[in-house]
């Protein structure tokens, strides 16, 4: 029987921790393509390069597998994986991660890993993106592992609603087991920004962005609950942002 082809990608570079241990896991599942950044791209969002050279270099990072480094962005991976790397075959599911830091709430919207994984729903190929919620430089993701494993295997069993993808986060290692798997709502929190006025050597202003992360939900449906109560979060995101409750609302409303 065919292995299952799968898709590795993420923002943190192709050199991260992150991706290696999530290389290994699709490894024993089905047969891995790899294309990642050549440097790490958090925060990028879904851009894409438009007017810049784009960069495709074969790397030897993982030996026995195909593997790429992009100079561009997580979308841009995505993208040059489906029509030029893989060409006329199509993954049967594309992974991106595992992100080292949070990708929970409202940082769906600025996360790169996330947006390898909509590019590819978008696409029309299933999709995860993985992240662990812990920025620390010793950051421990060995006990995400199963449960990586378990979600990327049930994906491929059963299948994941066209055009979704699924954005998962794991608790930071704590002294207990993870207590279970939440399939969860977005929460209602947000940054709150400042940004610190600065002088460079130069003497020259400049800007330095900060600032503290306020969840406002008081849910126990949404994902930063199940984080912050040991469990793994599953929220299923769409790339449809029509707000449809405003349609109604305008053509009730408005005049024109």
């Amino acid at each position: 029987m065919q292995k299952p082809l799968i898709l590795v990608s993420n923002d943190d570079g192709i050199d991260s921790r992150g991706i290696r241990h999530l290389v290994e896991v699709m490894s024993g599942l089905g047969e891995v393509v790899v294309v990642a950044p050549d440097s790490p791209q958090s925060g990028m969002g879904h851009a894409i390069t438009i007017g810049n050279t784009l960069r495709l270099t074969p790397t030897d990072l993982f030996p026995g597998i195909d593997s790429y480094k992009c100079s561009g962005t997580p979308a841009d991976c995505v993208k040059l994986a489906k029509h030029h790397v893989l060409k006329e075959r199509k993954p049967d599911l594309v992974v991106s991660g595992i992100n080292h830091g949070s990708n929970t709430s409202i940082s769906v919207l600025y996360s790169g890993t996330m947006s390898a994984a909509i590019e590819a729903a978008i696409e029309g190929m299933p999709a995860i993106g993985f992240s662990l919620c812990d920025y620390g430089s010793k950051a421990d993701f060995t006990h995400t592992l199963n449960y990586v494993e378990k979600i990327a295997s049930e994906a491929l069993a059963k299948g994941i609603s066209k055009g979704v993808a699924l954005n998962v986060n794991f608790p930071k290692k704590r002294g207990e087991a993870i207590k279970g798997i939440k399939i969860c709502r977005q929460a209602r929190a947000m940054w709150l920004e400042k940004f610190d006025q600065r002088v460079d050597p130069n003497g020259r202003e400049y800007y330095w962005m900060a600032g503290e992360f306020v969840n406002f939900d008081k849910g126990e449906d949404n994902d930063e609950w199940a984080i912050e109560n040991n469990y793994v979060s599953i929220v299923p995101c769409q790339f449809d942002m029509t707000a449809h409750h405003a349609i109604t609302q305008m053509n009730d409303e408005w005049s024109i």
